[in-house]
């Protein structure tokens, strides 16, 4: 028992391990992750709030991802690189200016349309492993690239469609999370649409299709 009580209120805890790191417990976790999900769940698109639900409940989900790209060639490529996508790495600039109907070329329309920014991102504060936490960054980097790669806009529907992709490519207990409480909050016929049509997809798409973590979207853009 003493070591369990150790590791609730001891473990986790300590020196910051990157910049901006938060050390936390156990126990310092769960209240973070409960009372941001209550939070998250009254309003799903405080993207922060769903993030520190992702940091503080993770960890299980981040393990499995960062093992399941060490296995994959390319996911080793962007673990030994950790590549960031930000307006420093892909400026609008670089991204007007590539071919018309490449990836780069669409993920600067998505980007200009919606008025997003990569630098908006939140960074990752909960995580403890150096490793887990850029895996954690890198999810969170990609999200608009996976909206231009699925066409799916960054609508409600569009956020919980992809939102179930995600929890199923993933397995981040936030991703599934965040598609519960958006699809309470959509139209009968648009929920049952993601009963018949966007829950089938994702589950074929975790069993069948790409390690959408393990791309080398920086490869790809052109």
């Amino acid at each position: 028992l003493a070591p369990m009580l150790r590791q609730l209120f001891q473990g986790g805890a300590g020196g910051s391990r990157y910049a901006g790191h938060v050390p936390t417990t156990l126990l310092e976790k769960a209240l973070l992750g409960s009372t941001s999900a209550v939070r998250a769940l009254a309003n799903p698109r405080e993207a922060h709030l769903v993030g520190v639900v992702g940091e503080t409940t993770g960890a299980r989900a981040l393990c499995k991802l960062l093992h399941r790209m060490e296995r994959n060639p390319v996911g080793r490529a962007i673990l030994q690189d950790r590549p960031l996508i930000t307006s420093e790495t892909l400026p609008m600039s670089s991204l007007r200016a590539m071919p018309a109907g490449s990836l780069g070329a669409a993920y600067g329309r998505f980007l200009e349309r919606h008025g997003f920014d990569p630098d908006g991102r939140s960074p990752v504060r909960f995580v403890d492993d150096l490793d887990l936490a850029y895996v954690m960054l890198r999810y969170r980097q990609v999200h608009d690239l996976w909206h231009v790669i699925h066409d799916l806009p960054p609508t409600f529907m569009g956020e919980v469609a992809l939102k179930w992709l995600e929890a199923a490519q993933t397995g981040l207990p936030m991703c599934a999370l965040g598609a519960l409480s958006g699809g309470v909050r959509l139209k009968p016929g648009q929920r049952s649409a993601i009963a018949r049509h966007v829950l089938p997809w994702a589950a074929r798409h975790a069993l069948h299709g790409p390690d959408l973590m393990s791309v080398y979207y920086e490869h790809e853009l052109q």
